[in-house]
């Protein structure tokens, strides 16, 4: 008899997937450019587990990953839980810090906690809670400057397990002139300043709808929607306003696709060059009544609306 090939039979394999789950010769979605089999999906251990939807639980968790995926400068105060030592000490997230800083401690005692960094241990609210932890440590103590992890974090409070209240207030800033605004020598950090604001697209968040934000990237205007539902019910919601002709954010808008990061659909539109934030607050309050009426729609897709949800599942791009 003929010996079966083992790769013929691991081809007919068959596995059941989830959505937004990373095969095993994918990329890592920690960043480390490895295969995820021979990282976070290692057999052995090789990795901390990889947390595929970290910021659930955190005030304004859709807010939370549009700061560390599409903000480029943007800050909302936190509130530490009574519990926590050191609970009364200012503390803000930041969306970016200078070179990257994991976390910063001020002259002036507050924290600056950092969500754009270089490092990921597969758990980012993990990496943030043993951070905040180290600059609250630190702060304590009255040191001051960078405080960041060398090695992965291991047991611990997560973001979520040190901060309490229902939502952030979140500011989007032109550029990132708040890093020095509580430093007297503001000349000596000039031209790193100069050179971050350069790479700063303007940036808008919208104030009718929760976490949707504008962008000019030059040739392009883009508005980036983060959105909490889950990706079968939202693609299926998404799938009936396209066939019904009611996805357009505004005139000439063009849903073309969507991110994918840390566990949330993040819908994208092209803009016309010259549409503004301004002009999109009304349709985007419009289209969140229509996408909670296509929500709660619990019928069969139609033939129609199947084709949309087909051609929308892909046009995902995973960046987290």
């Amino acid at each position: 008899m003929a010996k079966k090939s083992r790769t013929k039979a691991r081809d007919q394999r068959t596995t059941e997937s989830t959505p937004g789950e990373v095969g095993p010769r994918q990329p890592c979605p920690c960043g480390s450019g490895k295969r995820y089999k021979a990282c976070h999906g290692a057999p052995d251990g090789g990795a901390a587990a990889f947390v595929p939807r970290p910021f659930e639980g955190l005030p304004s968790e859709c807010d939370v990953i549009a700061l560390r995926e599409l903000v480029p400068a943007g800050t909302a105060p936190l509130t530490l839980d009574p519990s926590v030592e050191g609970s009364e000490r200012k503390v803000t997230l930041c969306s970016l810090l200078p070179m990257a800083a994991p976390a910063m401690v001020r002259e002036s005692g507050e924290i600056w906690l950092g969500l754009q960094v270089q490092h990921s241990f597969g758990d980012p609210a993990r990496d943030l809670g043993a951070v905040l932890t180290k600059a609250l440590a630190a702060a304590e103590a009255g040191e001051t400057g960078v405080v960041g992890l060398t090695d992965a974090p291991g047991a611990g409070p997560r973001l979520q397990d040190l901060v309490t209240g229902d939502e952030l207030d979140v500011t989007v800033h032109e550029g990132f002139d708040y890093w020095i605004a509580d430093v007297e020598d503001k000349d000596s950090m000039a031209g790193a300043l100069d050179q971050a604001n350069e790479a700063a697209y303007p940036t808008a968040r919208l104030t009718q709808v929760e976490s949707a934000y504008w962008t000019n990237v030059g040739t392009k205007e883009h508005l980036r929607w983060v959105m909490p539902e889950p990706e079968d019910r939202l693609l299926d919601a998404l799938a009936r306003l396209h066939a019904a002709g009611k996805d357009d954010i505004a005139p000439g808008s063009r849903l073309v696709g969507m991110f994918r990061a840390h566990g949330l659909l993040a819908p994208v539109w092209d803009l016309p060059v010259g549409t503004g934030p301004e002009a999109l607050e009304d349709p985007a309050a419009q289209f969140a009544a229509d996408l909670a009426a296509a929500l709660a729609d619990e019928s069969p897709l139609s033939t129609e609306e199947r084709a949309a949800r087909s051609g929308l599942a892909n046009r995902q791009v995973t960046i987290r």
